[in-house]
């Protein structure tokens, strides 16, 4: 039985929205290389704050704050060992009791699932912070990638995290080496989700059509799709990888504004209004959890649950 089941009769899940840029927003800078696990691990609070404003907006999954946290990258930052590990467990603990805390307020929909943790498991390049998530532009062994992904890995399932978000993966050659990392640990539910380029590529030149069918008849993987990517593109994405693909799609997109590694800031504008009319394209196309990455925040889930609100009563 898969940790999703209880929302089969649903027409999507809505996992939730960015993590950091809400932080921001509250008045927190995340100019360092471990991002929005320095919060995690000097502000706990803030980040429960976070994950209750997006269960009360509507979102079904919670995803933890252990992105760019690792091991090297936290005792790089200057954590010990011992205290690295620590932080990463409570990414889980935090999401966990944050959803407990939901359960018992008058916000809870009664008739509603129980929410979920993701726990968040960025790419290889992610722990660069040199924005190579968004471009894949390195190349590991397979042992290598597999060595940099099972420490945390073990942590969050450990922690008790429901499932693994392994997310902003831009390489076809990492994508692989998870999958295959995975098979170790097949009573373990995860996804994958890409960085793209354009409306046929991910980050690092591959077909997505190729990697749905490099991921075909992975057993424990719940779904996989595209994070963190210009929503314009993600329509013939799911058109072109749904004859590959034996899963659903997972698709949780940016604003649509571009982030510069040289000024560290975004530019363009923000196209997050419309995830909710998006997400019954989406849905048509195979998508079966939508949700929202960086610059998007809980009014774009509430627009989310709104258009499930919508489908369920069938106007």
């Amino acid at each position: 039985m898969s940790v999703l089941d209880p929302w089969k009769d649903f027409p999507f899940i809505i996992l939730d929205g960015g993590l950091a840029s809400e932080l921001e927003k509250n008045g927190y800078t995340l100019d360092n290389s471990i991002w929005s696990a320095a919060v995690l691990a000097e502000s706990p609070a803030a980040v429960s704050d976070v994950h209750m404003a997006y269960l009360k907006a509507g979102a079904d999954i919670i995803t933890t704050a252990s992105y760019q946290a690792t091991i090297t990258g936290l005792v790089k930052y200057g954590f010990t060992e011992d205290k690295a590990v620590d932080i990463i467990f409570d990414s889980v603990r935090l999401a966990r009791e944050s959803i407990m805390v939901f359960m018992d307020s008058e916000d809870y929909d009664m008739s509603m699932p129980l929410p979920v943790v993701a726990a968040s498991a960025g790419s290889y390049g992610a722990s660069l912070a040199d924005g190579s998530e968004y471009r894949g532009d390195y190349k590991l062994s397979e042992k290598e990638y597999h060595d940099f992904h099972r420490r945390r890995l073990e942590i969050l399932i450990d922690a008790g995290a429901d499932l693994i978000a392994f997310e902003t993966v831009p390489s076809y050659d990492e994508a692989c080496a998870i999958a295959s990392l995975m098979e170790q640990y097949g009573k373990t539910e995860y996804w994958i989700s890409f960085t793209v380029k354009d409306s046929e590529h991910i980050s690092c030149g591959r077909s997505f059509a190729e990697c749905m069918q490099m991921l075909r008849g992975r057993k424990n993987l719940a779904a996989a799709g595209i994070n963190c990517s210009d929503p314009s593109f993600f329509a013939a994405l799911l058109e072109s990888a749904r004859p590959f693909a034996d899963k659903p799609f997972i698709v949780y997109p940016n604003s649509g504004e571009m982030y510069s590694t040289v000024d560290h800031h975004w530019h363009g504008d923000s196209r997050a209004e419309k995830l909710g009319g998006h997400a019954v394209e989406w849905y048509g196309l195979g998508a079966r959890i939508i949700g929202g990455c960086c610059r998007t925040g809980p009014a774009d889930t509430a627009t989310l649950a709104a258009a499930r609100r919508k489908m369920m009563d069938g106007a």
